[in-house]
């Protein structure tokens, strides 16, 4: 009975979501929609029924839903009560917990970061931690999806872990807190006359805690701003509406959304007296910069109100909204596309019209259409936001990119740490080349740590010729091309050596002043900032390039 109940739930939960498409306009295929229906009904009936095995009917349910919602487009997504939560958590910025960011992989919860001011810091969790237990049940016997609600719970309440440091067990007990995510980690002033603004997410604290630095910077004197919204994938469009209002007068229009439902097409102006009108600005952008951090760049652009420097942005110009579902789930899907002030709208990628193979189109591709600014300065629609100043980061190989997110590059920053009980203040320390013939003999000495996927592969060829009885023959040969493939690899890396040596230099500098230090090290090491504020050091220049 009780599961029969739950298949009639994840059942209704899925006829909802089809129902709310056809309310969005498919009601002239409604015949071939209840067509469907009434199948999907009948399979799941008999399913439930007769097939030999039990069944879970939420995972059924749930796989059917998101491979019905992942054809659409990234964005469009289905969420059961916890990733409502977790959802909830990210437009608030807030949760009970203690605040660290961690990693699932192989039964073991790795700590792979610790905010700076939260219990976890306060109590001595260290980055590398590896934690057996949450309230003495072992990690090992949740799944991905549950092991780090565990951490989380109602803040002042107590939990108890049990961690793995350097080969050594320690018990910890730690004290929730509520924990704000602050969109704005780190903001200070550059130089006598520059403040630094940067800016990691558009929660619902953003505006707040935007206008709070930029009030804090102005005391202290600023007369010129960076805004730096590089990485950052977005959030709630009306805080991104608020924060250009800060720099642009009263009752302007910053974005324009049209939906295929009339009361959701939209246009925002700004509702307030700005701030400041007059303050020279630079936004920093790359090409992770997408969604709500590019209507801040491109609605300052379209108003000649800021020169944008860095790299193309990501490209997404489609507008999400929460429905709510059924036994507390929800769906956030695409209602609409955006536009900036000069009309253009910047989604890159063409998901209506993928090809057979499946691949999605670039609207890029096909040309992008000219805009002007309020200047008359000519912008692009269509392929993200182009910068004014164009600085592309140094391409790196694919091998580069996989040992960034590799154990083998984590690992060896968390040896770093315990070898060296100290280091440089952020805006001096750099590691020097000698650090990276350390690093590729750690990287030899622990080929499990970084496998590419050229090395997967082969794993799995000798595997399949174990089998088929083939190892013995091939054995040899694998072993040779396996060594070949290890000194292919260490071959890759040397020709990024300066890009492998900037970023472990972060990765480092995280481990002894958290997030803060990496931003005080870039204000003295970035290409971008330093760009900017050269601009910014210049007047007419800056002129020059609005006009």
């Amino acid at each position: 009975m009780k599961v029969k109940k739950i298949v009639k739930s994840k059942i209704a939960k899925l006829l909802l979501v089809i129902t709310i498409l056809i309310s969005l306009g498919f009601q002239s295929d409604f015949f071939e929609i209840a067509k469907q229906i009434d199948i999907y009904t009948t399979l799941f009936k008999e399913l439930n029924m007769y097939y030999i095995d039990e069944v879970n009917p939420a995972k059924l349910t749930n796989n059917a839903i998101d491979n019905m919602l992942k054809n659409l487009d990234p964005y469009t997504k289905y969420y059961d009560e916890q990733g409502v939560e977790d959802a909830r958590i990210s437009t608030t910025g807030e949760y009970g917990g203690v605040g660290i960011v961690s990693k699932y992989k192989n039964k073991k919860l790795v700590v792979r970061e610790v905010l700076k001011g939260f219990p976890a810091e306060k109590y001595g969790v260290k980055t590398g931690d590896i934690i057996l237990k949450i309230d003495n049940t072992p990690v090992s016997d949740f799944d991905k999806n549950t092991v780090a609600t565990l951490i989380k719970g109602a803040p002042k309440t107590k939990v108890k872990l049990q961690v793995l440091r350097q080969n050594k067990t320690i018990n910890l007990e730690l004290i929730r807190e509520k924990i704000e995510i602050n969109p704005i980690p780190y903001f200070a002033m550059i130089t006598s006359e520059i403040g630094y603004i940067s800016f990691t997410q558009f929660n619902n604290k953003a505006s707040k805690e935007f206008k709070k630095a930029f009030l804090t910077l102005k005391d202290q004197g600023m007369k010129k701003l960076i805004i730096d919204v590089r990485g950052n994938p977005g959030g709630l469009l009306n805080e991104a509406v608020k924060i250009t209002n800060f720099f642009i007068p009263k009752d302007k229009i910053v974005v324009t959304t049209k939906a295929k439902v009339k009361k959701w097409s939209n246009t925002f102006k700004t509702r307030k007296e700005p701030l400041d009108t007059e303050i020279p600005i630079t936004i920093l952008i790359n090409k992770k910069s997408a969604s709500a951090s590019e209507i801040l760049a491109g609605s300052l652009q379209d108003y000649d109100r800021a020169v944008v420097i860095g790299e193309r942005s990501f490209g997404k110009g489609l507008v999400q909204r929460f429905r709510e579902l059924s036994y507390g789930t929800q769906m956030k899907l695409t209602i609409a596309k955006y536009y900036t002030p000069s009309g253009r709208c910047i989604q890159e990628l063409d998901y209506a019209n993928r090809d057979e193979k499946g691949n999605v189109p670039r609207f890029s591709d096909a040309g992008r259409k000219a805009f002007k600014t309020v200047n008359g300065r000519i912008v692009y629609g269509g392929g993200g936001i182009e910068p004014d100043i164009k600085i592309q980061d140094a391409k790196v190989s694919k091998i580069t990119e996989a040992f960034f997110k590799s154990d083998a590059f984590f690992n060896y920053a968390t040896t770093y740490f315990y070898t060296h009980s100290s280091i440089d203040k952020p805006a001096k320390f750099s590691l020097s080349k000698a650090e990276f013939e350390v690093l590729n003999n750690y990287v030899k000495t622990h080929q499990k740590e970084f496998e590419t996927a050229t090395e997967k592969e082969f794993k799995n060829a000798i595997k399949t010729a174990n089998e088929e009885n083939l190892e013995e023959n091939i054995q040899r040969a694998y072993q040779s091309l396996l060594a070949e493939i290890h000194s292919a690899k260490l071959s890759v890396l040397a020709s990024d050596k300066s890009k492998i040596l900037e970023k472990l230099t972060q990765e480092i500098i995280k481990r002894y002043y958290y997030n803060e230090g990496v931003y005080q090290h870039k204000a003295n090491f970035d290409t971008k900032i330093k760009t900017a504020i050269t601009l910014l050091s210049n007047p007419e220049e800056y002129q020059k390039v609005l006009n």
